[in-house]
């Protein structure tokens, strides 16, 4: 019997957890909790049965676990969550969001650097957090399966700790602290409210209805999985390469070379209009992909045929309090843009991830009065949702420079410079 099935058969169990009753003797309420976390126990042993199936390389669509979202949300439910946990996991999607990612705290992270988020390089010094998150969790699970069980409780920690689940914590920047969150899990139909574990001071866990408003307005924790952790933000490439720029109305990667100087193509800003995933997914991914010849001087056929396109691939993360603002990025997307190019490709897409396939286009450069085309191959994947592809003609980067430019449900405003 797989960990979710035991899951599903015991919500009855977080029903009956749904408050101390205030019918009941302190004696029937300890029942109760002693109820609750042998079926807990029930829950975790049946892992043992199983066989781990977390290799990545073994899947190519949906991947199997012997847990799902549902069981990982009701398990942080049940372990006694503090201020000090609290304070962690902030700590850990407030780092990830400056990083450029979304408030996410990745179960790696969890169990490896506590209070780190993605694309943190430093580890978390231990002092600073005496009781982790992991410990809590850690001790819950050997407790359940018990000294002669312990290989069997390292194998579902490591399966934990080496999935790609996560902690989202949505608008967790109005978070000023004083409440406990209610954990949900992303249950995959794009529905609107699911069901939500908020545990009580007692030990005892409410089943309760868990909607985006809510979210809005008390801290909720969402456990989805990652999509975006391997892949560097465009903050980070900002941090390790300088020509990306800074944000704002600083642009490097513009040079002079006497009195000879080039334009660079340069995305201003970035709006998107609209979310594209339910909210317990989390934030939109967009990846912006521009394919051209750069820097094309060509005055010989010897030399056209030196020159091959290159493509500027970039992760965009829109968190969902930032829907429908336009952020500024200021990232170069063609460094040496000359008077020979015609036009370039342009691509943006909302990930989905997916099998990886690719969009054949050209890019077009002039050269004795005549226009030349460059086959290019641009990265994407087969469930991601296109919001813009074409070619943008050099005529139109023109007079449209420093412009607001509607491209599907996302504003851009690109330039010349």
């Amino acid at each position: 019997m797989t960990l979710s099935v035991f899951f599903l058969r015991t919500r009855i169990v977080f029903r009956y957890f749904a408050g101390k009753d205030p019918g009941l003797d302190p004696g029937k309420n300890d029942m109760k909790r002693m109820l609750f976390f042998g079926c807990l126990g029930g829950i975790l042993l049946s892992a043992a049965c199983e066989r781990l199936d977390d290799d990545r390389t073994l899947h190519t669509g949906e991947r199997d676990y012997i847990f799902t979202l549902e069981d990982v949300a009701q398990l942080l439910a049940a372990v006694p969550v503090g201020d000090a946990q609290v304070g962690e996991v902030k700590d850990a999607v407030s780092a990830s969001s400056d990083n450029g990612y979304d408030t996410e705290y990745t179960m790696k992270d969890l169990f490896l650097t506590p209070g780190a988020g993605v694309g943190s390089e430093t580890a978390t010094r231990v002092e600073a957090y005496p009781e982790p998150l992991r410990d809590l969790i850690t001790a819950a699970v050997r407790k359940t399966f018990g000294d002669t069980r312990s290989m069997d409780a390292e194998t579902f920690l490591d399966a934990l700790s080496g999935s790609d689940v996560q902690i989202y914590w949505p608008y967790s920047e109005e978070f000023e602290g004083g409440e406990m969150p209610v954990v949900t899990f992303d249950p995959g139909d794009n529905s609107v409210r699911n069901i939500g574990y908020l545990r009580r001071e007692d030990g005892t866990v409410e089943e309760v209805i868990v909607d985006e408003d809510m979210a809005r307005e008390r801290p909720v924790w969402v456990v989805n999985r990652n999509a975006d952790a391997e892949y560097k933000s465009l903050e980070m490439r900002r941090r390790e390469d300088p020509d990306w720029g800074q944000g704002g109305l600083i642009t490097a990667g513009t040079r002079a070379s006497g009195k000879n100087y080039f334009q660079t193509l340069v995305l201003r800003s970035f709006q998107a209009n609209r979310q594209y995933d339910s909210w317990f997914a989390g934030g939109s991914e967009f990846f912006v992909k521009c394919g051209a010849v750069e820097d094309f001087t060509a005055s010989t056929d010897a030399e056209l045929r030196l020159y091959s396109p290159s493509v500027t691939d970039f992760l965009i993360v829109v968190k969902r309090s930032e829907v429908g603002k336009p952020v500024d990025f200021n990232a170069v997307l063609v460094s040496e843009w000359t008077g020979m190019l015609d036009n370039c490709a342009f691509m943006m897409v909302e990930d989905d991830g997916g099998a990886l396939t690719t969009w054949k286009c050209s890019a077009m450069v002039k050269y004795n009065s005549k226009s030349y085309g460059f086959d290019i191959e641009i990265p994407l994947h087969t469930r991601d949702d296109i919001v813009w592809r074409g070619a943008l003609t050099r005529t139109y980067i023109e007079r449209n420079s420093g412009a607001v430019g509607h491209f599907g449900d996302v504003d851009l405003v690109l330039e010349l410079i």
